[in-house]
């Protein structure tokens, strides 16, 4: 006899899922021998005042778990399953504490990152169009798989935009598309032998450093001079990859001259086994300028892997990024990931593609030049009010961040206690030094200030905010 403790008030589960899940609880406690057999569903029905098909329904989801098996014209008897070693300790045992997370409202803060964008203006209208327009033509290609560099169409769109904007020459065969740049530096290392050296800019984006790290490849952090990454330190160190941002050095914002760029093409076109992975994440802004060719427009040695983003132009959240392999490496790419599935979402990158050719992408990347134009002079001059000439700015119309360098006694530690206590989100340089400390933190702290994020009517509070964390 089976003994079940129905809740029939309608309070609970379908009447179904209580039968089965006492029944389930039952047969791994124990309760209920192997090979038993159970009673009937009209007997059982009977029993429990309930109708047949709510027994015949929960009988029905056991024998499909695999908790019980039927012999025709027998009936239902319970399989022979392994039981807990605890019979009576079946609830999952809690999340430790050291894996669980603390949400912290961001109510009355502001924010001064530089890996936020300003969505206010984006048009979310014109994307809904362009994502309704890609719907209608794109219905058989949203039903599969895409290739795994991604839709053709979208990257013919992306090959001819960057050639237009960028300089960057390439066929729509060399572009892979992945949901973010470490994804597809990922991609790109694991084609690499182990024992290559790695050179990257210091300071520099420390996500790549520790994707390099974790991957067990030799990195040598490069330190920087006027013109951006140290060409002397890089014959010294002889790496097999160098990754750089020259457009819009990250984090200190120095856009690197003519004369050093053909340095570099020089010195990588020396050997054969020599790339530069040139990491282009922020040149569609610039101000009061036009944009600065890629490295890559340069490049005739086909020694250049280029990569861009849309996170900084669009929403970071649609994770669209892009990756440029010269034809040698692109044959390597596809021999090992010929049966790769693309991770990214195809009816987005199908509406990023309408986006471009309807021309709103461009009239938009013009909008908030204009815009962040605005907000980077306001946030700059009211910096300049409250520290007067205990500010230094590296003033680069570039980018959606500038480097600013304060004089102050303060630690790093002091400073980033106090933000939370006024609110305010920064990034200190110590977040991008991959090795030793700094050389501009010799009287002071450095501070990467990011401006996209912040509402032009809150940069006066932002600026007293840090004032009063450095100051007081």
């Amino acid at each position: 006899m089976i003994f079940l403790q129905l809740d029939k008030t309608g309070q609970a589960k379908y009447i179904y899922q209580q039968i089965y899940a006492e029944i389930k609880t039952s047969i791994l406690q124990g309760k209920i021998a192997v090979n038993e057999k159970l009673p009937s569903k009209r007997a059982l029905a009977d029993q429990l005042q309930v109708s047949i098909n709510s027994v015949s329904n929960a009988y029905g989801q056991l024998l499909a778990e695999g908790y019980i098996y039927t012999i025709q014209r027998k009936g239902y008897f319970v399989e022979n399953i392994n039981q807990f070693t605890d019979r009576h300790e079946l609830a999952t045992p809690p999340l430790p504490d050291d894996l669980k997370e603390n949400y912290h409202s961001k109510e009355g803060w502001l924010s001064l990152s530089h890996m936020t964008v300003d969505i206010s203006m984006f048009p979310f209208k014109k994307w809904v169009k362009c994502q309704n327009e890609a719907i209608k033509n794109h219905k058989q290609e949203l039903s599969e798989i895409t290739h795994p560099q991604g839709p053709y169409i979208v990257r013919k769109t992306i090959s001819r935009m960057i050639a237009l904007t960028r300089g960057t020459t390439c066929d729509p065969e060399q572009i892979i598309i992945g949901g973010g740049t470490q994804p597809l530096i990922r991609q790109l290392m694991s084609l690499q032998q182990e024992s290559i050296k790695v050179g990257i800019e210091n300071p520099g984006y420390s996500r790549i450093h520790s994707l390099l790290k974790d991957m067990e490849f030799h990195v040598s952090p490069i330190n920087l001079d006027e013109k951006g990454i140290d060409i002397k330190k890089i014959e010294s160190v002889n790496p097999n990859i160098l990754f750089i941002t020259p457009s819009h050095q990250f984090p200190t914002g120095i856009i690197m001259p003519i004369s050093r760029r053909i340095e570099l093409l020089n010195w990588a076109a020396l050997s054969n086994d020599r790339y530069i992975v040139e990491d282009d994440y922020d040149s569609e802004f610039k101000y009061g300028t036009d944009n600065i060719p890629s490295l890559q427009s340069l490049d005739r040695s086909q020694r250049i892997i280029y990569t861009g983003t849309f996170s900084k132009t669009l929403l970071p959240s649609l994770r669209i990024s892009y990756m440029v392999l010269p034809p040698k490496l692109l044959r390597a790419y596809r021999q090992n990931y010929s049966n790769y599935i693309h991770g990214s979402n195809s009816l987005s990158l199908f509406t990023l593609h309408y986006f471009i050719e309807s021309g709103e992408y461009e009239r938009h990347i013009k909008r908030m030049n204009h815009h962040y134009e605005m907000k980077r002079k306001l946030l700059i001059h009211q910096l300049k009010e409250a520290f007067e000439d205990e500010v230094d700015i590296l003033d680069i119309p570039a980018g959606l961040h500038f480097f600013a360098h304060f004089k102050t006694n303060k630690r790093y530690e002091d400073i980033n206690e106090r933000a939370k206590q006024e609110k305010l989100e920064i990034y200190s340089i110590e977040r991008f030094t991959l090795i030793s400390k700094y050389q501009y933190d010799k009287n002071g702290i450095s501070l990467i200030i990011g401006f996209a994020a912040i509402q032009k009517e809150d940069i006066p509070d932002a600026a007293e905010r840090l004032r009063r964390i450095i100051k007081q």
